[in-house]
């Protein structure tokens, strides 16, 4: 798939959108807010074409898309001091896999639970994070102005998503056997064995810039090209390729050190 190319009018002007973010957060005013929309609907746009042909028109995933885009102007920092498109980037595509995850939901949902469910974790995460506990069901149904059984029904939902059948089939990634999930019943989890190395893939994850770990999320997670990453990060596709490298050998002497 050919990569979006932006013209140069289109290009984004950092310093513009910098300010714009300095007076929508110092002020609220939606103008603002659906200017930075607009400014950045080309990575929208981009982004959306990625997961075009899996089922979903491209109008209904650039909406998603906008959505994540949405999402990302009202949570970022500008005190983080990392560019928007770095902080925007992993919010879009989250937003769209998160999109295809609930269209692959076992049982059809309607939407008012949809949306009760999302509200209620909402409220629960933030009274946990206010009473420093788990909220009751009946503390959530205050906050919220609804019944204690609307709060279980909601909280009852992911229960009906990705429900699996015991006879479904498992290809293994060694030997590329079918098997289905029966026979695995009682067995030892041989993945807990790589836990350890998750860990501390992840801490030296941390010792990356954020624009470093956004190249290797985009190239390795992803599976972009150089080209298509350089776009979306709005750089030179050598700079992504500098980014990519100093980052490897920084994860390589990190893990090194670790290991030894």
């Amino acid at each position: 798939m050919a990569s979006y190319r932006p013209s140069v009018s289109e290009k984004w002007d950092k310093d513009k959108v910098r300010q714009l973010f300095v007076e929508y957060q110092a002020c609220g005013d939606p103008a603002l807010r659906d200017d930075l929309v607009g400014r950045h609907m080309n990575l929208v746009r981009f982004i959306a074409a990625k997961f075009a042909n899996r089922g979903e028109s491209l109008e209904d995933l650039q909406q998603v898309a906008s959505l994540g885009l949405v999402k990302a102007i009202e949570r970022y920092d500008l005190s983080v001091g990392a560019e928007f498109t770095t902080y925007a980037t992993p919010t879009i595509i989250g937003e769209i896999k998160r999109h295809f995850r609930d269209k692959a939901g076992a049982f059809k949902v309607p939407r008012r639970l949809r949306e009760l469910k999302v509200a209620v974790s909402r409220v629960a995460e933030s009274l946990t994070n206010d009473m420093e506990r788990a909220p009751t069901v009946h503390e959530i149904a205050q906050a919220l102005d609804i019944s204690d059984e609307e709060v279980l029904e909601a909280q009852e939902l992911g229960q009906v998503y990705n429900v699996l059948s015991l006879n479904s089939d498992i290809e293994s990634d060694e030997d590329k056997r079918v098997s289905n999930l029966l026979e695995y019943l009682g067995r030892a989890d041989l993945q807990l064995e790589n836990v350890e190395n998750q860990v501390i893939l992840e801490r030296a994850f941390g010792y990356l810039s954020g624009r470093e770990r956004l190249v290797i999320f985009l190239r390795f997670y992803e599976s972009l090209t150089q080209s298509e990453t350089a776009k979306i990060l709005d750089i030179s596709q050598m700079h992504v390729s500098r980014l990519q490298n100093r980052a490897l050998q920084k994860l390589k002497q990190t893990l090194s050190e670790v290991s030894g």
